[in-house]
C-alpha cells in the first residue's frame, strides 16, 4: 500500500525518553563543541566537573533523544526518503540530564506531484504534563505523490537584500560523522564508504541533523550569548550534503524579532530559509 493521507491527524503511543550527562557530554562533541579550544570555550557543554561551572546541554539535542515513534502513515521505498525540513521549539532549557514523556503524529502530508512531503510532530513534557520541546520533520519521499492533495503551503521566505548582519563559522572535523554517529543514527551513508557509493557519493557524507547541531551552536552562541535559556525555536530546509571536514558559516540576518540564517559551505547553500527566535 502507498502512503495513506488518511493518517494525517493520528498520534503513536507515548514513550519514556531519558538521557544522562555522558549523552549530553557527547552530543556536545559531536556537534564540534570543545573543537578549537578545548579547556576554554564551551566547557559548560563539553564537561561536568570543572569548578564552578555547571553542565549544560545544546538546546538542538533534542532532536537525538526521540520519543514521536510508533506512526504508520503508509508503506513506500526507504531508498527515497529524504529529511526535507527541521524545526525545534523549546519551551523551556533542555537539561543535562532527565527524564520525559513524548509521543509522535502525522501532523499534514502534502502531494508535490513526483513526490510526498509527510510532516511529523513530537511533543514532549516532563512528568507533570508540562511541556519541554517539540520537534517537527519533514520527510520527502519521492514517487509517493499524485493524488491530487493539498501541495502545501508556499514558502514566503526570502534571502535579505543586504550582507549578513552576523557570520559565525566551524571546521567539521574529518572524522566528525564517525563521532556523531554515536548519537544514535548508524545509518551506514555517514561511515560505510562503499554503501556511500551504491548513493552516489564519493565518500560517507555528514549527518543532516549534525548540520543542523553546528548551525544551532552558531546561532546559541552568537543570538543568544551562549545561554541555553534564551534558545527559543529554530527551522529550516536541508539543502545539500555536507562532507566531513568543510567548514560551516552561518550566515545570519535580523529582521523584527527573528533572525533570518543560511549555512553555506563556501558559496554552497547547506541548510535554507532558516528562521530563529528567542525565548
Amino acid at each position: 500500500m502507498p502512503l495513506n493521507p488518511d493518517a494525517v491527524g493520528t498520534t503513536g503511543p507515548e514513550s519514556e525518553i531519558s538521557w544522562t550527562s555522558k549523552d549530553s557530554l557527547l552530543y556536545a562533541l559531536g556537534v564540534g563543541a570543545g573543537a578549537t579550544d578545548p579547556t576554554g570555550f564551551e566547557l559548560e557543554f563539553t564537561t561536568e566537573n570543572t569548578k564552578d561551572i555547571a553542565q549544560k546541554a545544546f538546546p538542538t539535542q533534542v532532536v537525538v533523544l526521540g520519543g514521536g515513534g510508533g506512526l504508520d502513515f503508509g508503506d513506500f521505498n526507504p531508498a527515497f526518503l529524504l529529511h526535507g525540513e527541521q524545526s525545534i521549539t523549546l519551551h523551556q532549557m533542555l537539561p543535562a540530564a532527565g527524564t520525559a514523556i513524548g509521543s509522535g503524529k502525522v501532523a499534514a502530508m502534502y502531494d508535490k506531484g513526483k513526490a510526498a512531503l509527510v510532516m511529523l510532530e513530537t511533543n514532549v513534557s516532563d512528568s507533570d504534563g508540562n511541556p519541554l520541546w517539540t520537534t517537527t520533520a519533514g520527510l520527502f519521499i519521492g514517487g509517493e505523490g499524485g493524488w491530487g492533495g493539498d501541495r502545501g503551503p508556499a514558502s514566503d521566505w526570502a534571502l535579505p537584500d543586504r550582507p549578513a548582519d552576523q557570520i559565525t563559522g566551524y571546521d567539521t572535523r574529518t572524522d566528525q560523522a564517525l563521532l556523531y554517529r554515536l548519537n544514535g543514527d548508524r545509518n551506514p551513508l555517514h561511515s560505510d564508504p562503499s554503501f556511500a557509493a551504491i548513493a552516489g557519493f564519493d565518500t560517507p557524507i555528514l549527518h543532516g541533523l549534525c548540520t543542523y547541531g553546528v548551525t544551532g551552536r552558531a546561532l546559541l552562541h552568537t543570538v543568544c550569548d551562549s545561554n541555553p535559556a534564551a534558545f527559543g525555536s529554530m527551522g529550516g530546509r536541508f539543502k545539500s550534503p555536507v562532507l566531513p571536514g568543510e567548514r560551516l558559516d552561518v550566515h545570519m540576518w535580523q529582521v523584527g524579532d527573528q533572525t533570518l540564517f543560511q549555512t553555506r559551505v563556501g558559496d554552497r547553500v547547506v541548510f535554507d530559509a532558516g528562521v530563529f527566535s528567542r525565548q
